[in-house]
């Protein structure tokens, strides 16, 4: 199983503007930079952040983007579930294209939905607060000033 990059590069810039002081404002430009993506791709990303209540954007001149809400508030999992759709790890997830003769005999595909709960279940304990508990460090990673 493989996250979208789009969900890794969401995760990235809630980490990186959790980093950030309070009232501190981030910018797209700056998180293009630190992690090499491209603007263009970080402007959906942001506007589907801030759609759903996560990052709050400030427009003119001396805007930018912050969290919307705490970060101890925002669930690794949730945000994970609600950005990936499709979780279909073999063909016999998806009635509508298995294809897979065994499928009514097979165990496998309890096993992997077993396991993909699971995976959740461990996402689900984790919020961007804990993703940045080693904070200094990766401010120093990402360039950031003290």
């Amino acid at each position: 199983m493989q996250l979208k990059k789009y969900t890794d590069y969401a995760l990235r810039v809630l980490i990186y503007t959790g980093t950030k002081g309070n009232n501190e404002l981030s910018s797209i430009k700056e998180i293009s930079e630190v992690f090499n993506i491209s603007q263009h791709h970080l402007g959906k990303i942001v506007f589907q952040l801030n759609k759903m209540g996560l990052l709050e954007t400030v427009r003119g001149r001396n805007g930018g983007i912050c969290l919307a809400k705490p970060a101890e508030e925002i669930n690794v999992g949730l945000l994970v579930r609600s950005l990936e759709n499709d979780f279909n790890l073999l063909e016999c997830f998806d009635q509508g294209t298995n294809h897979c003769v065994i499928t009514p005999a097979c165990t496998l595909k309890h096993t992997l939905n077993k396991a993909l709960h699971a995976f959740f279940k461990v996402l689900e304990e984790y919020t961007i607060k804990d993703l940045i508990a080693n904070e200094e460090e990766l401010r120093e990673l990402m360039g950031m000033e003290k």
